[in-house]
């Protein structure tokens, strides 16, 4: 394995990954291994699951995609597993390995999309310096909307969840509140932080400040306190923007989260 490995890693998730490397490097078709993840950023913990990349000789990417499953039960006590299409990326494998439990993605990438990726990741093995070489081939680049992306959508979001409050639909209108501080929120403030802008995964140690803000946008079932925390999500949103001008469709959309908070006899 690769000496450079961080100093967090659990002896469990070490263990697993020697077993791993020595397993795969026997199969010709495999090219190299790669980790991702808080494998890159060495804060790892018995809680961290193995983010790993499969490079494959693109000439045996279809056998090998259609004998996943097989593949990743040879590399310890695989429980259960499925695929990632529910996430955008049908190249994944999530799995369960036993004793410890132990959760491990495998995502097997043909050398030809090699140099397509989110972020730049640790060679744990390769042959002969292939999977270095076609990584040079490009840079990684982790997706995040333009801000006008986000401008254009964010006021008819929160028309939106205004009206599901009205109507009472407290549960869609819980999970759209985490909704925003998945896509909207939590990205532009790690952002701003520079950090990876991922959702809202570990804010609570990489942005603290950022995390205990969000804790005003977490909304029980009651419709007062959704609107509460809706509110707090467009405070939020209009510090860490940019934009200093407001639109017709913010003023509309705040006149009627105004309505809706009268309605239900609530003082902003």
């Amino acid at each position: 394995m690769n000496p450079t490995s961080p100093r967090t890693l659990p002896e469990p998730h070490r263990a697993f990954l020697r077993g791993l490397l020595e397993t795969l490097k026997r199969d010709e078709r495999i090219v190299g291994v790669m980790a991702g993840g808080s494998y890159l950023t060495d804060s790892m913990d018995e809680f961290s699951d193995l983010d790993l990349v499969i490079a494959v000789d693109a000439d045996h990417y279809a056998a090998v995609m259609n004998e996943r499953q097989e593949i990743a039960a040879l590399l310890g006590p695989l429980l259960a597993a499925f695929t990632g299409e529910h996430v955008g990326e049908p190249r994944l494998l999530i799995c369960l390995y036993d004793a410890p439990l132990l959760h491990v993605d495998l995502k097997f990438v043909s050398m030809t999309d090699i140099d397509k990726r989110v972020e730049e990741p640790a060679v744990l093995w390769e042959r002969d310096g292939s999977v270095t070489q076609a990584l040079k081939r490009g840079v990684a680049e982790y997706p995040m909307p333009a801000p006008a992306w986000i401008e254009d959508r964010f006021w008819i979001w929160v028309h939106y969840g205004a009206t599901k409050i009205a109507r009472g639909e407290l549960f869609e209108a819980i999970d759209f509140l985490s909704a925003l501080r998945n896509i909207v929120l939590g990205p532009m403030g790690l952002r701003r932080a520079g950090m990876r802008p991922q959702g809202v995964r570990k804010i609570e140690m990489l942005a603290p400040a950022l995390g205990e803000e969000l804790r005003k946008t977490v909304a029980t079932y009651d419709a007062a306190d959704c609107l509460r925390a809706l509110r707090a999500c467009v405070d939020i949103y209009r510090k860490l923007r940019s934009v200093q001008t407001e639109s017709a469709a913010e003023r509309a959309a705040m006149e009627y989260l105004d309505a809706v908070e009268a309605r239900c006899g609530v003082t902003s």
